[in-house]
């Protein structure tokens, strides 16, 4: 008997169980991706909100961590942090899903923070918390690159949080300066105290103004702070309804309108319009504008941005942000209307590129008499290729798969 080859492919033991390419078990990239940030956050900040009821139903809380003797007031940082930090934590989380860069440092900044909770208590219960900061503050550091979207508050949002900002400034300072003028208000804690709860219009009476001084002082807060608070809550909610009613019947706001550019504008819808989208680039940005709230939201859903008004408008036209437009196509089922929206864009803009669609061969001059670059004759090109076809000219098994 001659002796066997020694190359590897006849030695399946050795293949078998000592194989060359290495097996992985866990995918490391996947398992600290982006989503697992998020997931970790979302269970820190769980924890964080647990524990937090937790030390507020005993009755005595006495911290005996490493931290214990080294952070002032202890004992208020064990009680309170727990459940005080788990509502940033949740903003930050919330920001880290929508991957907005404010989300990341507001993460970045409470993580460190927080970790001095549990060395601080010292307590068995705090445990799962220190951990779950320990894995989750590298897989968010790690993930930096994947959160950077911007916040995208406009400026009218933006002064209606510094007026907040500076109301709360304005009377903590104050109210710390005038402390010999008020009724149990001594520290800075107090000051801060005093305005949040004047500002909430709450109240409790236990900080009251005890001069003509002080009382000016506490009118000009409440009516700078309810003022500023009501603008703000307007400038940060209504916006979030506004979309949210938007997305629902599938139509844009006038915010996102305003951040398209280098898009296409499609004026009218019809089958055309429809199947245009179907073919389009995943790249490409599509504003329809419709007055069919069923069309709407179908488009919606197909990935086009809708504008639901009269495409013959000029002022629902000039919203599609046509002057940062790449094209515009016209293309209803009404040869009138489409005129009408040819018209409504070069009033706008007599520069900008337009395709039409002629649904009968006589109308294609009128609308390149009014300014269509481009007139399709859906009719004439419909009979050109059927006799292609039957002509043997055209492949018809082609033709009928597009």
């Amino acid at each position: 008997m001659g002796d066997a080859p020694e190359s590897s492919d006849q030695r399946p033991f050795e293949q078998i169980f000592y194989p060359a390419e290495q097996i992985t078990l866990i995918e490391w990239q996947t398992l600290t991706g982006p989503q697992s940030a998020v997931a970790m956050m979302s269970l820190v900040t769980l924890l964080a909100f647990i524990t937090g009821l937790s030390t507020l139903s005993q009755t005595t809380v006495s911290p005996t961590g490493p931290l214990a003797n080294l952070i002032p007031e202890a004992k208020v940082l064990t009680r309170f942090a727990g459940v005080l930090f788990a509502f940033p934590l949740g903003a930050a989380t919330l920001g880290l899903q929508r991957r907005k860069r404010l989300g990341w440092l507001l993460a970045c900044i409470l993580l460190p923070i927080l970790v001095l909770l549990p060395l601080t208590a010292g307590q068995t219960t705090e445990i799962p918390l220190l951990f779950a900061i320990i894995f989750t503050s590298p897989v968010v550091v790690k993930n930096r690159r994947a959160f950077n979207e911007p916040l995208g508050l406009t400026p009218f949002q933006i002064s209606a949080i510094a007026a907040i900002g500076g109301v709360g400034l304005y009377g903590t300072i104050g109210a710390y300066g005038l402390r010999g003028q008020f009724v149990g208000l001594q520290s800075w804690g107090d000051a801060i105290y005093y305005i949040v709860v004047t500002v909430a219009t709450v109240g409790y009476g236990d900080v009251a103004p005890a001069s003509t001084v002080a009382r000016l002082f506490s009118l000009s807060v409440i009516v700078l702070g309810t003022g500023s608070f009501t603008v703000a809550v307007g400038a940060l909610i209504a916006p979030a309804i506004e979309s949210r009613m938007a997305t629902a019947f599938g139509n844009m706001t006038a915010s996102e309108l305003a951040l398209v550019e280098d898009h296409i504008v499609v004026l009218g819808y019809g089958p055309i319009a429809a199947s245009f989208l179907e073919h389009t680039d995943e790249n490409d940005s599509v504003v329809f504008v419709t007055t069919d709230t069923d069309a709407a939201t179908e488009l919606s859903g197909a990935g086009g941005e809708v504008l639901t008004a009269d495409p013959t408008d000029e002022t629902a036209v000039r919203e599609t942000g046509l002057s940062s437009a790449r094209a515009v196509i016209v293309a209803s089922r009404d040869d009138a209307q489409n005129v009408m929206s040819i018209l409504a864009v070069r009033n706008i803009d007599t520069d900008i590129q337009i395709a039409a669609v002629s649904n009968a061969e006589t109308h294609v001059e009128k609308m390149r008499t009014v300014g269509a670059d481009t007139v399709l004759n859906l009719r004439g090109i419909g009979g050109q290729l059927l006799a292609s076809a039957v002509n043997d000219d055209l492949d018809m098994s082609s033709l009928a798969d597009q």
